[in-house]
């Protein structure tokens, strides 16, 4: 994947979007850079498609700016910015072929028919489809026509390719393979992706940095593991992912590091998120981290209360003294000694897995 250096290619300065009373975008301030695969995050109704559709210009802002390379493309029609989207909808022409179907953008661009039917081919090469080149769309699969749809938006080699989840019409094993495409097409052409999603698989097996949005705010900015390993708040870790969310007394902040007391009474220190504070916390630690131990000298106690077979994992679900549930992810093997329903047993956190989160 790309490496998040270098030349900005987005600027989205302090970006507010008004629908009437509704503040859809508040203040959003990111920088995307050159040749990166950046992706939007977060819930339905968050605000990151209007966040792409600013960027593409179908919005305008009600405060802020949008630099594109530099340039403020803020006041800008959206035919007069060099970026292209790939929608959920492949609007694809049903009475023209693949080959005219990603020339038509072309012809309207200007180019004359032995230029664009010559860029049309080169974008079929490289999305794999210049054996359907003469098929219509009624004659493609659902990864075909969304092919068809990227190969048509890159035919102009625009300077960002906006993607407003392109993949969600198609079933998980297509969408599991077209990640890996869009991977790799990103990375062959070199130009910069900014691809919205709710789904966080997708999110994190693509991306060079994620952008978690809730409630038109920006959460959190990172490369993958920075999201998953190191989550600031709570809705973050809660909606990267699964996660436990233990109540906590802290008794004092120092630098990173967090001193607080678990259900049960043990005191425990953990890396703290920044922005956290003494006095009622939440801890995030993830099920795979939680391992199951003697309760004599364990940090927590526990009673099983559910047994869920996963294949590869069984997920140990455990009631604590105070009544909260925490979750066990254990991977199943030989050497593995899974408890039974209504086991006490201890458990304990690997090091550095617990953090304490702003809430």
């Amino acid at each position: 994947m790309a490496q998040s250096q270098g030349a900005v290619a987005v600027d989205i300065d302090d970006v507010t979007k008004l629908y009437g009373n509704f503040t859809a975008l508040s203040a959003v301030s990111l920088a995307i850079h050159d040749n990166e695969f950046f992706t939007l995050l977060g819930p339905s109704g968050c605000g990151k498609t209007t966040l792409l559709r600013c960027i593409a210009g179908f919005e305008d802002i009600s405060q802020g700016a949008i630099r594109l390379y530099g340039d403020n493309i803020a006041d800008l029609p959206p035919n007069h910015r060099p970026v292209n989207t790939v929608f959920q909808q492949y609007a694809l022409f049903p009475h023209m072929d693949v080959t005219r179907n990603v020339m038509f953008g072309l012809l309207r661009l200007g180019r004359s028919e032995a230029e664009a039917r010559a860029r049309a081919g080169e974008v079929l090469e490289l999305v794999r489809l210049s054996e359907f080149a003469n098929r219509m769309p009624a004659q493609l699969s659902g990864g075909q026509q969304q092919r068809v749809a990227l190969a048509r938006a890159l035919a102009p080699n625009p300077k960002v390719l906006l993607l407003d989840e392109p993949l969600s019409a198609l079933d998980l094993k297509l969408r599991q393979a077209v990640r890996l495409e869009l991977q790799q097409l990103q990375h062959e052409t070199g130009i910069t992706f900014i691809f919205v999603t709710h789904d966080q698989e997708e999110a994190l097996t693509m991306s060079d940095r994620i952008a978690v949005i809730s409630d038109g705010k920006v959460q959190q900015v990172g490369s993958a593991r920075d999201i998953y390993e190191e989550p600031d708040n709570k809705f973050v870790a809660d909606f990267i992912g699964e996660t436990n969310l233990i109540d906590v007394s802290v008794a004092e902040i120092a630098g990173d590091k967090a001193l607080c007391t678990l259900p049960g009474g043990t005191r425990f220190t953990c890396p703290a998120a920044r922005g956290a504070h003494s006095g009622q916390g939440h801890l995030s630690v993830r099920p795979e981290r939680v391992s199951l131990a003697d309760p004599a000298g364990a940090l927590l106690t526990g009673t099983v209360t559910r047994l869920i077979y996963l294949g590869t994992d069984m997920h140990v679900d455990m009631r604590l003294s105070d009544g909260e549930s925490i979750t066990a992810r254990v991977q199943n093997s030989s050497q593995t000694t899974i408890p039974a329903m209504g086991d006490t047993v201890g458990l304990d956190f690997e090091e550095g897995a617990a953090r304490l989160l702003v809430d």
